[in-house]
């Protein structure tokens, strides 16, 4: 099983390897991939040290797959390029989730949908993906009609850049390279991404689009407004859920608690409640706060928090991949 990581050296990258190792990933062979300028760098997996190789020297090695963290240009350009020569390409930027060709996945909601000839996979975005998870099987039982969702998203979603800002702006320095247009240290941006012509944020909308897209149902309103803020990993949600159907809140938790890749963290009375701090490392996404909207009758709110650099990103993407091997890859390889 060759495995490439196109990205390898960025913040995803870095994490896919992680994951990749934590969950014993079945690879025989490694071939990491990074900028013209990376090439012979060494990247660090399971103790052995493998230089970084180009694009071309990927594509000929014809990996059984080969999961995508460097941005949507470099998807569009190399990932058809991959799918040419039979590897399956797992994308985690903007690329191809839209694409009505290709699958948008998060295996614990639509993994089954999957088929050998899809040969390039969207992976979505971050706050997207936490928020199906949470509320896919309630959906099940209750059926979302609308979605209200704000979002107080970690500067680690940027990626290095923003890092960088966050630590010299709250050592007391001025962002030699920011990334963003206003400081972010003591302070909370209501822009991620770029803003379209109806006043939302490309973000917001990829929120509301992905989620129709994933749970296989257009009738599902979503509204979003996406917030950056001053926190180095973890990306928290407050959601408003209306649902056709009247619930209970004790089925309700007990749902949750039975809904694949939740952990339900919800005991005010012990101040327990998700929180980004406590996302990080792990693959689960939190769940907690859970109350009836007394404003409206059949209406949840709940807050939803995952560390975006894992499920959502690199753990999903490696979700991806195990489905692949275990169900997907022929036995030969």
């Amino acid at each position: 099983m060759k495995l490439a990581i196109v990205g390898a050296t960025g913040l995803v990258g870095t994490e896919l390897l992680k994951v990749l190792a934590e969950r014993q990933f079945p690879l025989t062979e490694l071939l990491p991939v990074a900028s013209a300028k990376s090439v012979g760098q060494l990247v660090e997996f399971l103790g052995k040290q493998y230089p970084v190789v180009s694009m071309d020297d990927a594509i000929a090695a014809q990996p059984e797959i080969a999961i995508f963290s460097a941005g949507g240009s470099v998807s569009k350009e190399h990932a058809p390029r991959f799918a040419a020569v039979g590897t399956t390409v797992i994308d985690n930027s903007s690329a191809w989730r839209m694409d009505p060709t290709k699958k948008l996945v998060v295996p614990e909601l639509n993994a089954y949908t999957l088929t050998p000839e899809d040969k390039i996979i969207a992976n979505p975005n971050c706050s997207t993906i936490q928020l199906v998870v949470a509320i896919n099987e309630l959906h099940k039982v209750y059926q979302v009609q609308r979605i209200v969702v704000s979002t107080y998203q970690s500067v680690t979603g940027t990626g290095k850049k923003a890092v960088d800002q966050l630590l010299e702006e709250r050592a007391g320095q001025t962002a030699s390279n920011p990334a963003y247009p206003h400081p972010i240290d003591l302070n909370v941006l209501p822009h991620i991404d770029v803003f379209e012509a109806n006043g939302y944020t490309k973000e917001e909308l990829k929120m509301v689009n992905e989620t129709k897209k994933i749970m296989g149902d257009d009738s599902i309103r979503v509204t979003a407004t996406c917030v950056r803020i001053p926190v180095m990993g973890g990306h928290s949600e407050s959601l408003n859920v209306e649902f056709a159907r009247e619930f209970e809140l004790a089925d309700v938790r007990a749902i949750l608690a039975r809904t694949p890749g939740v952990e339900l963290v919800d005991d005010p009375s012990q101040n327990q409640y998700p929180m980004p701090k406590d996302s990080h490392g792990k693959d689960a996404v939190l769940v907690g706060r859970l109350r009836r909207d007394e404003t409206q009758p059949r209406t949840l709110n709940m807050w939803v928090v995952a560390d975006n650099l894992r499920k959502g990103a690199a753990t999903n993407a490696v979700q991806i991949a195990e489905y692949l091997v275990r169900d997907l890859v022929p036995a030969s390889h």
